[in-house]
C-alpha cells in the first residue's frame, strides 16, 4: 500500500470534505481517504497496482476541486 498527501483547492466546507471523500473513496484500490478542510489535503492509502496519482487527480477534479 502507498500512502500520498494530494493539495485540494476550492474547498469551503464539510460538504466539500465529503464530496472530495467520496469520490476518492469510488476509485478501485483506495483503501483510506481522509480530507482536511483546515489543511485543504486529501490524505490517501492506496493499493499502486490498481491506482495511479492521474488516477486520484481526476477523481478529485471529476467532483468540481484543483488539485494544486
Amino acid at each position: 500500500m502507498t500512502i500520498t498527501t494530494i493539495p485540494v483547492q476550492g474547498m469551503t466546507c464539510s460538504g466539500c470534505v465529503n464530496s472530495v471523500t467520496k469520490a476518492l473513496t469510488a476509485v478501485e484500490g483506495v483503501q483510506k481517504v481522509e480530507v482536511s478542510l483546515e489543511q485543504n489535503q486529501a490524505t490517501v492509502t492506496f493499493d499502486e497496482s490498481k491506482v495511479t496519482m492521474a488516477n486520484l487527480k481526476d477523481a478529485i477534479e471529476d467532483a468540481g476541486y484543483d488539485v494544486a
